[in-house]
């Protein structure tokens, strides 16, 4: 048996898409281009998170001695840098 909806969350202005309306629909950058146009539809979409550097850093495990990891530490502040 399914539950009983809750009147309070039915939305009659706003209806559950059926199988008509999925076929229907059309991506979001699409419309956007043909109501704005191209150059406009760029600027309004923009790719999620952060932009993409020219060279990426991979990252590595080092097994060194313990007397060397040492010595790196004592040079203070910063000193995986000249490391990497």
């Amino acid at each position: 048996m399914s539950k009983r909806p809750v009147p309070e969350l039915i939305d009659e202005d706003n209806p559950e898409w059926g199988p008509e309306e999925f076929a229907r629909a059309r991506p979001f950058p699409k419309v956007v281009a043909e109501r704005f146009g191209d150059k406009t539809a760029q600027a309004m979409i923009r790719p999620r998170g952060r932009p993409k550097a020219a060279r990426t850093k991979v990252p590595v495990s080092l097994r060194i001695d313990a007397d060397t990891l040492q010595a790196w530490k004592a040079t203070g502040k910063g000193w995986q840098t000249p490391i990497g």
